[in-house]
């Protein structure tokens, strides 16, 4: 079965120090791994959270429009892309993490549409986001939390 990708970007709602956010990729791993879902997350000390998620269509849209969207914790959820690709992306995590800085997310943002802000309302090119997320966490340029 092809995997379906889907790429978003959100805030959560209070400052989340690194005991919290162990506690999250912790319940992300055991849900993902539950649902065969893989991806990557990228966070901020703002809070800001640029998500791959892949996997079965039903269960990775399941994810995000019935968990994420009405998690309390996040707001100004947006979708950058979605839809089926060929391969994963992310195939041996089910929840890699790096940490980013908000110049990061805007750099990748700006590349991928061409807006050094990152603030164009048009859709967002998935493939090329998808490859810069790619190169960001292959750069690991910063301390990284692997899988166990």
């Amino acid at each position: 079965m092809q995997p379906y990708h889907l790429i978003y970007l959100s805030q959560w709602m209070e400052p989340m120090g690194a005991a919290a956010l162990e506690v999250l990729l912790h319940q992300s791993r055991t849900y993902n791994r539950q649902h065969d879902i893989t991806g990557v997350l990228l966070h901020t000390p703002e809070g800001r959270f640029l998500q791959v998620l892949e996997g079965p269509r039903a269960a990775v849209r399941h994810l995000y429009y019935h968990a994420i969207l009405s998690d309390p914790r996040h707001h100004h959820c947006r979708v950058l892309g979605e839809g089926p690709w060929p391969t994963r992306s992310f195939a041996t995590w089910t929840m890699g993490f790096r940490h980013a800085q908000a110049g990061d997310l805007r750099t990748l943002l700006g590349e991928a549409t061409g807006d050094s802000l990152g603030l164009t309302p048009r859709p967002y090119p998935r493939p090329q986001l998808l490859g810069l997320v790619l190169d960001f966490v292959e750069q690991d340029r910063i301390p990284t939390w692997q899988e166990q």
